[in-house]
């Protein structure tokens, strides 16, 4: 039986079909086409050679150890329920925003949520937007004034790198990933070549992300706060921190990396957003004052864009209804412990073990998590290269979603595949995954101890991906 006949009678093999019908290049038999298209379909190869054409998939069938739900409460129904109490307490709301928030599209409604969510985190103010995305467009082009200097986590998300692009800011400067000492290095180097910096006229601005998708680490705020103060104690260096990841997650009641650690009023600008452990979509940007009124009036991202709906502020407010009353630290709690469940099984197999010490793969984040206090919802297990893709498609088989993730994501050289955990998720799931993902271990080394090498030999990298299912 082919994968073609298996996948009519199984919804995750039709989804694997789909990605590896997706990597076949496609410009070479455009030759008729319009030169338009085929150039694109040329830039569309260059990904395919790699394996990494992006496909669309339908999930539903599978074990969710991939998506951004990590609380559950899209999916588990505790915020539908209170996102309809909170409709049957505005009956007469307007479906629409009806324009941006400088025309129409402000009401009083949004103003109050503003408030709840300020004083939640502990904030002077906060301003809504539709996305985590356009909240760092927001804040990276219009905060940083000529002069100004950027100095930035080195694995910063994407967004943060898209408002640099449009900052006055010309000085953007990465440091070492989580490196305090890295980033005194730098801001040490700032402070010496850049005169108006040094004399306080100008300032510099540290990006950090509270926790770091892609690694599963969080940010050692603390130390950085310290660093920044050390370097600039007349305060011409502030700190913007995204907290997308830990939002709900993290301190109490899910408040944040920057209210667990008791550092409110040392980080200049936090961005929470909703679209991940809240469940729903949309973002607050927590400033001051000031802050809050150069967004209003310099930031693109707030300008021409349509305020969020009603619909959508009644979900963040049902949302942050349920963190208030304390009804998601059980979920909190939940994460916690399925993440430990996981190290813990996957530590102790002998499989496991013995396919690290070939350097077949890992989980960097697993070698000391019995000694942190908090573990993220994040865990990349790292393969030799082109590895992630076989162990995604292995535990897709299985009927477990996780994605792998390739550069230009992550630095070049750090393929991985990265699981989430999800408060919905049970130990059956937990020790089922840890199951798959030590079986595909073992054929990785049946495969370098010789036991597959005719088998491998016949075989091109896309017909080793294809083989397991024909």
């Amino acid at each position: 039986m082919t994968i073609l006949s298996k996948a009519a009678s199984d919804p995750s093999l039709l989804e694997l079909q789909k990605w590896i019908e997706g990597q076949k290049p496609r410009a070479p038999d455009m030759k008729d086409a319009p030169l338009f298209y085929r150039n694109l379909e040329a830039a569309l190869d260059e990904r395919r050679t790699r394996h990494g054409f992006i496909t669309l998939r339908n999930q539903d069938h599978t074990s969710d150890f991939s998506s951004n739900d990590f609380l559950s409460l899209a999916t588990s129904g505790m915020l539908r329920k209170a996102f309809l109490d909170e409709l049957n307490c505005h009956p007469d709301f307007y479906v629409g925003s009806t324009g941006s928030r400088l025309s129409d599209g402000n009401n009083s409604y949004m103003e109050a949520l503003e408030r709840q969510i300020a004083q939640f985190h502990g904030a002077e103010t906060a301003l809504m937007v539709s996305s985590g995305y356009d909240a760092n467009c927001a804040i990276f082009s219009a905060v940083p004034r000529p002069g100004d200097a950027i100095v930035y986590d080195d694995l910063i998300h994407a967004s943060v790198h898209d408002g640099m692009k449009s900052s006055l800011s010309s000085i953007q400067i990465p440091y070492r990933h989580n490196d305090p000492d890295s980033l005194r290095e730098t801001l040490l180097s700032l402070k010496e070549t850049q005169p108006l910096i040094r004399q306080g006229v100008r300032c510099v601005l540290v990006a950090v992300e509270a926790v770091y998708s892609m690694d599963g680490d969080v940010a050692p705020l603390a130390e950085i706060v310290e660093v920044v103060k050390d370097i600039f104690p007349d305060g011409n260096a502030q700190i913007i921190i995204d907290e997308a990841h830990s939002t709900g997650l993290l301190g109490k009641n899910g408040r944040g990396l920057v209210c667990a650690l008791g550092l409110e009023e040392q980080v200049a600008i936090r961005l929470h957003t909703y679209g991940k452990g809240l469940g729903t979509t949309g973002a607050a940007i927590l400033s001051n004052a000031t802050v809050r009124n150069m967004l209003v009036n310099f930031a693109r991202p707030v300008i021409y864009t349509t305020a969020p709906s009603f619909p959508i502020l009644a979900t963040i407010r049902a949302g942050y209804n349920l963190m208030e009353s304390g009804q998601t630290n059980e979920l909190q709690d939940r994460v916690q412990h399925l993440t430990k469940l996981f190290f813990r099984l996957i530590s102790y197999d002998p499989i496991w073990k013995e396919a690290v010490n070939a350097q077949i793969c890992s989980i960097p984040l697993s070698e000391d998590w019995e000694s942190r206090p908090f573990v993220t919802q994040f865990i990349p297990i790292w393969t030799r290269q082109g590895y992630n893709f076989f162990l995604a498609m292995h535990l897709m088989r299985d009927r477990y979603s996780a994605n792998p993730i390739d550069p230009p994501i992550v630095p070049r050289g750090t393929g991985r595949v990265r699981l989430v955990i999800h408060a919905s998720n049970t130990e059956a799931e937990i020790e089922g995954l840890v199951a798959s993902i030590c079986r595909w271990a073992q054929e990785m080394l049946d495969i370098h101890e010789g036991k597959m090498l005719a088998e491998v030999q016949r075989m091109d990298p896309s017909t080793l991906a294809v083989n397991p299912f024909e």
